[in-house]
């Protein structure tokens, strides 16, 4: 077992990310440590890394990464998978157990909660800690650099299109067909929802078309107009970080529909009350998905071959595609690939 290992480690906030030599950890009680394959690259990573500071208990310097897929290769003490067997670190490093969210299916919505690249050290490492009880088992036939993504992007995407109570006929609008979109896209149009898909990217869409979406429009002011002509939105999912969408959102609404906020967006929006009572809509968020969501994602993606587009990187350059990230200049997602020298 090596003693140390590589890392992109948040030393400064607002500096971007430090490539580090640091001591290999080193497994406690219930733990697992994996050697990285793969870890995908979040927007979540870049709302840390150009955060105002860092999140409340967070070690630093802070590894990011939260969608890392590994081999077990030391176990901690009462910990009983074996080592060779790949596993996924997702976003839920631990949670309390106890409280109210937890007793009631809502794990990911823990106060205590615990999450990797967040409040403990991430998958932007050549080695990473888990939990065994948290650690995610992945079928055989999934890739692992495909299947990085999984961890975060596909079970969030999983944990929205199940709150917006799809069904064969209804309308479903997902707005933003990046990484998440698109598997927002793949998971609705598994319901025999309709499927819109909405985005400021015009190859972004034909992306969304490829992967199954029914009707495509560009984000601009007739994008509401054109899906009431298409029978009003029964179900809207905002996947776009930014509250731009909401100019639209209003508009295409049917009476009884459901808004699905999934997209991590911190500026508020206007909300006119007289409309919600109307039109009775549930407007509601998504945060990421538990551990049963996990598990039943995983064997969608595995039967249906949910995927994204991905882009492989080193980790040396995990800062740059972040930087391109936050000028939308990918595709799908980033992935860390680990086999290519740090």
């Amino acid at each position: 077992m090596r003693d140390m290992m590589w890392a992109a480690q948040l030393v400064t906030i607002g500096a971007g990310m430090e490539m580090r030599r640091v001591p290999v950890p080193r497994p406690g009680p219930g733990e697992l440590l994996l050697k990285l394959e793969s870890s995908g690259i979040c927007h979540t990573d870049l709302h840390v890394r150009d955060g105002a500071q860092f999140p409340d208990g967070a070690p630093r310097p802070l590894t990011l990464g939260h969608e890392g897929i590994g081999v077990v290769v030391e176990q901690g003490e009462g910990a009983r998978t074996p080592p060779g067997t790949r596993l996924g670190a997702p976003y839920l490093h631990d949670t309390c157990g106890d409280c109210r969210a937890c007793l009631t299916g809502r794990e990911s919505y823990c106060a205590t909660h615990l999450a990797h690249g967040y409040n403990v050290q991430g998958t932007f490492a050549e080695y990473v800690i888990v939990k065994e009880r948290y650690a995610v088992a992945l079928p055989s036939s999934l890739d692992s650099l495909v299947s990085a993504p999984h961890m975060c992007a596909g079970v969030t995407a999983y944990g929205g299109v199940e709150k917006a109570g799809l069904a064969p006929g209804k309308n479903a609008v997902v707005i933003g067909c990046g990484g998440l979109g698109q598997y927002g896209i793949q998971l609705a149009k598994l319901t025999g929802a309709n499927v819109i898909a909405i985005d400021t990217s015009s190859e972004k869409l034909e992306e969304a078309r490829r992967l199954g979406a029914d009707q495509c429009l560009l984000a601009d002011k007739s994008a509401a107009d054109s899906v009431v002509a298409m029978g009003g939105a029964d179900a809207v999912i905002n996947f776009a970080p930014s509250n731009r969408i909401w100019d639209m959102v209003p508009g295409m609404l049917n009476n009884f529909s459901t808004f699905v906020s999934v997209a991590m967006v911190a500026q508020p929006v206007p909300l006119v009350l007289e409309w919600l009572t109307f039109k009775d809509v549930t407007i509601t968020g998504s945060s990421v998905g538990t551990r049963q969501q996990m598990r039943d994602f995983l064997r969608l993606a595995d039967i249906h071959k949910i995927a994204v587009d991905i882009e492989a990187v080193p980790l040396a350059k995990a800062n740059d595609a972040m930087n391109r990230l936050a000028r939308g200049q990918v595709k799908g997602r980033f992935v860390v690939d680990f086999s290519r020298a740090p």
